[in-house]
C-alpha cells in the first residue's frame, strides 16, 4: 500500500519556476449577467503555474451553463449554502490540491481582475500570510459611493476589530484577499453566511497571522444588492456580525490580547477551544 501524501506528491510535481503556486478562488450565486465577462478577464491576468476555482453556490439562473463554456474547475452546491460556506470549499481545495497561496475575488465586476497582479507582487515579497484588499486605504477619483448603511457598518466593525485584537486595517469585509494556504490550515473555519470574516479575524489573530492591506478600487455596480432577509435591515446584519464576533472571541480568548474580551458577556455554552 502507498504511503506516498497525495498533497505533497501534487507539491513536489510543480516546478522551482512555479512557486508559489497561486489558486484564484471566485463564489458565484447567480451571476450570469457577469461570469463569462469576470471569468475572461481573470484569464488575462492569472499566473500560469495556478489554477482558477468557481464555486457556484447553487445557482438557479444559467449561470451553471455559462460555467460549463468556461475552462475552469467548478464546485457546485446543489443548494444555497453560503458566502462562508464557499470561502471553507476554496480554502480546502487550495489545500489538498498543493496550492501555495489563494486570492479571492467576487464575480460582479466589482473587483478588478487588473489587480491580481499587484496581489501577486506582494505575494512574492513573502512578508505577509494574509494581503487584504481595502477599499478605504486610499481614495481616487474613480471610486463609487458606498451605500451608507453599508459603509457604517464596516467602520463600526474594523474599528471594533482594531480596538479588541490589536489590528490596524481599514476594511474588514473586502472579500479580495490573498491567503497563504499554510497559516489558513491552522484555522477552524465553519461560519458558512456573510459573518464569516467576523470569525476569520478573530482566528487570524489568534494564530499570530501577518497581515497587511492593498488598496483595492472601490466600486458598487449595483447599491440595491440585498443580503437577503433579515440581514437586509441594518441593525439586525450589525447584531448578528456582533454575536459571531463575540462568540468567537469568547472562543479563542486565551490567545487574544485582554482588550478582546471588554465588555463582552461570557457565555460557556460556547467557550470550547479549537
Amino acid at each position: 500500500m502507498s504511503t506516498v501524501d497525495p498533497k505533497a506528491a501534487r507539491t513536489a510535481d510543480a516546478s522551482d519556476d512555479c512557486a508559489p503556486r497561486v489558486l484564484i478562488g471566485i463564489p458565484v450565486y447567480n451571476e450570469e449577467k457577469y461570469v463569462s465577462t469576470v471569468l475572461s478577464e481573470v484569464r488575462k491576468y492569472a499566473p500560469t503555474c495556478g489554477g482558477i476555482l468557481v464555486i457556484d453556490d447553487g445557482s438557479t439562473d444559467s449561470t451553471p451553463m455559462k460555467l460549463a463554456e468556461q475552462h475552469v474547475e467548478v464546485i457546485r452546491h446543489a443548494e444555497n449554502r453560503g458566502y462562508g460556506r464557499s470561502m471553507q470549499d476554496m480554502m480546502r481545495w487550495a489545500s489538498f490540491d498543493g496550492y501555495d497561496w489563494l486570492i479571492t475575488m467576487d464575480c460582479d465586476e466589482q473587483h478588478e481582475p487588473a489587480a491580481i497582479p499587484n496581489f501577486l507582487e506582494r505575494i512574492q515579497a513573502d512578508a505577509s500570510d494574509v494581503i487584504s484588499g481595502s477599499r478605504y486605504l486610499a481614495n481616487t477619483p474613480l471610486d463609487d459611493a458606498p451605500p451608507q448603511d453599508r459603509r457604517t457598518i464596516n467602520r463600526t466593525i474594523t474599528d471594533e476589530l482594531n480596538q479588541r485584537l490589536g489590528q490596524s486595517i481599514t476594511d474588514s469585509f473586502c472579500g479580495f484577499k490573498a491567503y497563504r494556504v499554510s497559516a489558513c490550515d491552522k484555522l477552524s473555519l465553519d461560519i458558512d453566511g456573510y459573518d464569516f470574516p467576523m470569525q476569520f479575524w478573530v482566528q487570524a489573530a489568534a494564530n499570530g497571522l501577518r497581515i497587511e492591506e492593498l488598496a483595492v478600487r472601490l466600486i458598487y455596480n449595483d447599491p440595491t444588492r440585498s443580503f437577503g432577509g433579515p440581514l437586509d435591515v441594518a441593525e439586525s446584519r450589525l447584531a448578528h456580525y456582533r454575536a459571531t464576533l463575540y462568540r468567537e472571541i469568547r472562543t479563542c480568548a486565551d490567545r487574544l490580547p485582554a482588550t478582546a474580551l471588554e465588555d463582552v458577556v461570557p457565555d460557556e455554552s460556547v467557550c470550547t477551544q479549537r
